[in-house]
């Protein structure tokens, strides 16, 4: 299984934004020392903040641009909600969904205190994304499934991608001409799985 190429300009953008949106801005007080370990830290609530290396794939693989519109499927801490919203810019619009109340508190939270223009819904029980705001450009997803969501990959627009763990591996969905087409990329990931209650 080969890695999926991904352009030099791509590549800059997501570093750029990353460096922009420190990490310790996005994690509790507790664990805020860890911010600059390449490791998952638990930020609560049964939940993470990943790893910014697999963070930094994630977001290469993506390919999000600037003005596009883009869902972040477990959005946490709102770590990457933030680093997406850069990367879209002013233009471009970015909403994450969390289903743990207190996750969506404290990710709003950062937001404000960080003046990022992004925003983070409460997840409907047993609705993935958010299918009323539909459709969207590109699609995150930190949480692990165990095959492919396709209440999700209907969400996504006509030249739309979705990025999405899927049994451990890293899954890119594109929409393309009205077909869906996807890929695995090289490596094993590990997430906390998906929940929809």
């Amino acid at each position: 299984m080969p890695n999926i190429m991904v352009s030099d300009e791509t590549r800059e953008c997501v570093r750029a934004a990353m460096v922009a949106i420190p990490r310790a801005d996005f994690l509790p007080d507790a664990v805020r020392h860890l911010a600059d370990s390449d490791r998952p830290v638990h930020i609560g609530w049964d939940a993470t903040n990943s790893q910014p290396s697999t963070v930094a794939r994630m977001l290469d693989l993506l390919a999000a641009q600037r003005g596009d519109r883009v869902l972040d499927v477990g959005s946490g801490s709102g770590w990457t909600t933030a680093i997406l919203a850069r990367i879209v810019g002013p233009s471009g619009t970015v909403i994450g969904v969390e289903r743990v109340p207190e996750l969506v508190q404290f990710g709003r939270e950062r937001l404000e205190a960080t003046d990022v223009d992004a925003c983070i819904e409460a997840a409907t029980a047993g609705v993935l994304g958010l299918p009323a705001s539909a459709p969207f450009d590109r699609i995150l997803v930190s949480a692990d499934f165990e095959r492919m969501p396709d209440d999700l990959v209907s969400q996504l627009a006509e030249q739309g991608r979705m990025v999405a763990p899927i049994g451990g591996l890293m899954t890119v969905v594109d929409r393309l001409d009205g077909r869906v087409r996807s890929r695995t990329d090289a490596g094993l990931y590990s997430f906390v799985p998906l929940r929809d209650d």
